[in-house]
């Protein structure tokens, strides 16, 4: 058994890629193509965050053989410890395709560099079982028929891209292929029982006639000997403990958040069943006082009614009252008038008048004459 630095450290990881024929190794591994130059970018960034410190990034310029022709492509590769946002994933990949270094000029155009990310990942991506996994693109037509003529095509490549994505977790003994031996140095199944920073490997599973696998161990080795690669490995458990410590009171934090808008959730969902209850009252009061509206008005309008029938039944009254009084007026007149006659007729008779004379100076009938003398 060796014993050799901890690559999923930053600092041993970026010492063991900036070695070009070590890059190329693993990239030529990881890509499943001949790499015949590669070359680190000028600079290795992150987001320029706190958090910014849980991916490391280092981006490559490599040359690749493909076709039998050479073709240099952009390689980038983000490595974390942790589980991190994808939208930081993708704030990274966005500042590559507005990069204008990564741009080349073409026949006729000007056209981007293929790209190509490897995602070195500490955690394990939802249920996927495989330990390397690569997402790649095809070009189809209308009936999904892949479309080969033509291809591979700058304009394309300018705008898609492939991605290699390492499970370390699930990386576990796996040394089948010369990738899964290359891997092997980031297997943490094989950490020391009291020291993370280092890794027991069994060189037994290495081909010793493989010179380029020689190198990672070597350059791994050497590191692990190192106190000041120690000293920097220390300090980012330290840095990476603080981070998860602030995580852990941020998460803490969260969840106290959201107990409390819990409650207020629920208080507010309280007063809106009270306001809701308290409206539907209202609108049962205000459909109540609608009706006793509609009733006083009906009341009111029947009043009018009874009202205006009373006035006509008044005027009614007032035509018979009047009627009556020509009716007796007329009554006294006739009265007066029999009287008249009554007299005449018996001053008539006296004189010595006939019935019948009677009768035709006052201009009645005999039967009256006979009745008034009777």
């Amino acid at each position: 058994m060796i014993t050799i630095a901890n690559p999923i450290y930053d600092v041993v990881f970026k010492y063991l890629m900036e070695d070009e024929r070590i890059a190329r190794t693993i990239l030529s591994a990881l890509l499943r193509k001949e790499i015949t130059h590669v070359e680190m970018r000028p600079h290795e960034y992150t987001d320029g965050s706190t958090d910014g410190i849980t991916v490391q990034r280092i981006d490559f310029g490599a040359t690749i053989v493909e076709n039998g022709s050479e073709k240099l492509i952009l390689i980038e590769m983000q490595k974390t410890w942790l589980p991190t946002e994808l939208l930081r994933f993708r704030q990274y990949l966005a500042r590559q395709y507005r990069d204008t270094k990564n741009m080349t000029i073409g026949k006729h155009n000007e056209y981007a560099l293929p790209m190509v990310m490897v995602y070195l990942l500490g955690h394990r991506v939802g249920d996927i079982s495989e330990p390397v996994i690569y997402v790649q693109h095809e070009v189809h037509d209308y009936d999904g028929r892949v479309v080969t003529e033509g291809l591979p095509d700058p304009f394309i490549d300018s705008l898609t891209h492939e991605s290699i994505i390492v499970q370390i977790p699930l990386l576990r003994g796996q040394v089948n292929t010369r990738l899964d031996r290359i891997l092997s140095i980031f297997d943490q199944s094989n950490k020391d029982g009291s020291d993370a920073k280092l890794l027991h490997i069994d060189e037994g599973a290495y081909d010793t006639d493989d010179a380029d696998l020689q190198r990672i161990l070597l350059r791994l080795t050497g590191a692990a000997a190192d106190d000041e690669f120690r000293r920097k490995m220390d300090l980012e458990d330290e840095i990476f403990s603080e981070i998860k410590r602030r995580n852990l009171e941020i998460l803490e934090r969260d969840q106290k958040l959201a107990e409390q808008k819990a409650l207020l959730d629920k208080r507010q969902t309280q007063l809106d069943e009270q306001k809701t209850q308290i409206d539907e009252q209202k609108t049962q009061l205000d459909e109540q006082k609608t009706q006793l509206d509609e009733q006083k008005t009906q009341i009111d309008e029947q009043k009018t009614q009874i009202d205006e029938q009373k006035t006509q039944l008044d005027e009614q009254k007032t035509q018979i009252d009047e009627q009556k009084t020509q009716l007796d007026e007329q009554k006294t007149q006739i009265d007066e008038q029999k009287s008249l006659i009554r007299t005449s007729v018996k001053l008539f008779a006296e004189i010595g008048l006939t019935q019948e004379e009677i009768a035709t100076k006052l201009s009645i009938s005999m039967e009256t004459v006979q009745q008034l003398l009777t």
